[in-house]
């Protein structure tokens, strides 16, 4: 057994009586961050990858992850089935390659039956994350999306905050991602970025289909609101390019609540600009990623209130398990990733325990949300092709 046999969902998260072996799928720069989470959260150890699709660079690639070179694979689908066939083979895999690859890698270990954490968005059509999902359904596996905003303590404590009824009924949402790091002159050639605005690699978008993707899940989320329609402009407001580098969008959420996103890489001066506002009848939260361990509270005709990131002082028990250092000393994005790996382990130990964990223990996203996010993504670009005109995300 993996989990305790007791799981009290008011205490920290549960402890596992074994780190979980994870893989991973792709050898980029993110890949690096989340295995550097995962190692933090202490429930994961990096046991395998397919970093390249070169079997001796996968191997090259393998030294900066510790990973052996027998378990550094130059093809996915061969990692799948000989992890798969291991005693002590992977536990979950981390999918981080181009999001072009995203369904095929993902099809692939859900076949053989082994978990799966896969970055956004989740493919690059909505027929494919469907078909996604309706394998993992059919398959039992444990498939958490990689929307890593909503992980942050103070983001829980917002979504809580809301979903308690302090500010009354919500009556308009605004959320903005803004970034500046397309402004220099030649950025669109850097081999991290290339891939971004390659429409047969990233998909139809470059800028909504990855930053807009965490900006409309983290309002949803800390709204308890979907998104039902929306009307978007895309720009290119640098130099020239084959996807979008800006987006303004008018949003309708359940209940006819209005809202708005801005999302941009040519904001010159923001980095992780991403801001999230809630507005209700009786007050309004706000929450700014790079102000991240503060969170706005307003209640109308009262002083403003600012709760902080820790133990106590307004932060509710559900949250401060998130925490991981006293009050005073920061905990930013980092942390994030490792709280994100922390619960997608309970999930993963609960399934191989093949037992149920109390419902409130974790909020990781699932499935259902990354296909949220291509519904969204396929519901812009119609809109921009139509000259921004309304399109239901049921369309």
């Amino acid at each position: 057994m993996l989990l305790p046999k007791e799981i009290n969902p008011d205490n920290e998260y549960p402890r596992l009586s074994r780190p979980l072996r994870l893989g991973i799928v792709g050898g980029g720069r993110i890949a690096q961050t989340q295995s550097l989470a995962a190692s933090m959260s202490g429930r994961w150890t990096v046991v395998a990858g397919a970093l390249s699709s070169d079997a001796i660079k996968s191997k090259e690639r393998g030294r900066d992850f510790n990973i052996n070179a027998d378990r550094c694979y130059g093809d996915f689908h061969l990692m799948a089935e000989i992890e798969s066939s291991k005693n002590e083979g992977i536990d979950a895999v981390m999918v981080t390659t181009p999001n072009h690859l995203h369904r095929d890698v993902a099809a692939a270990f859900i076949a053989a039956g082994i978990d799966i954490i896969c970055d956004k968005p989740l493919t690059n059509t909505l027929a494919d994350a469907l078909d996604l999902e309706q394998r993992a359904q059919d398959s039992g596996v444990v498939f958490a999306v990689s929307y890593v905003m909503s992980c942050y303590p103070m983001v829980r404590q917002a979504r809580e905050i809301v979903a308690s009824g302090v500010l009354g009924q919500i009556n308009q949402i605004h959320v903005e991602f803004l970034q500046d790091w397309m402004v220099p002159e030649g950025i669109e050639e850097n081999p991290h970025i290339k891939w971004r605005l390659d429409p047969a690699r990233s998909g139809p978008t470059s800028c909504v289909g990855d930053i807009g993707t965490h900006a409309i899940h983290l309002a949803q989320f800390v709204s308890g609101l979907d998104l039902e329609r929306l009307k978007a402009d895309f720009h290119v407001c640098g130099a020239p390019k084959r996807l979008e580098d800006t987006a303004f969008m008018t949003l309708e959420f359940a209940n006819q609540v209005p809202g708005t996103l801005i999302t941009s890489r040519l904001a010159s001066g923001n980095r992780g600009g991403l801001r999230l506002r809630v507005f209700g009848e009786l007050g309004g939260l706000e929450w700014d990623m790079e102000n991240c361990e503060r969170l706005k509270l307003n209640i109308f005709g009262k002083p403003d209130q600012v709760i902080t990131r820790g133990n106590g002082h307004g932060v509710s028990p559900s949250v401060e398990r998130l925490v991981r250092t006293g009050r005073g000393f920061p905990e930013g994005l980092i942390e994030a990733w490792a709280n994100l790996y922390t619960e997608f382990s309970v999930s993963v130990a609960a399934r191989r325990d093949r037992r149920a964990i109390p419902a409130d223990l974790v909020a990781h996203p699932l499935i259902s949300d990354g296909v949220k996010g291509v519904r969204f993504i396929e519901a812009a670009v119609a809109s921009n092709e139509r000259g921004g005109s309304w399109i239901s995300l049921d369309h």
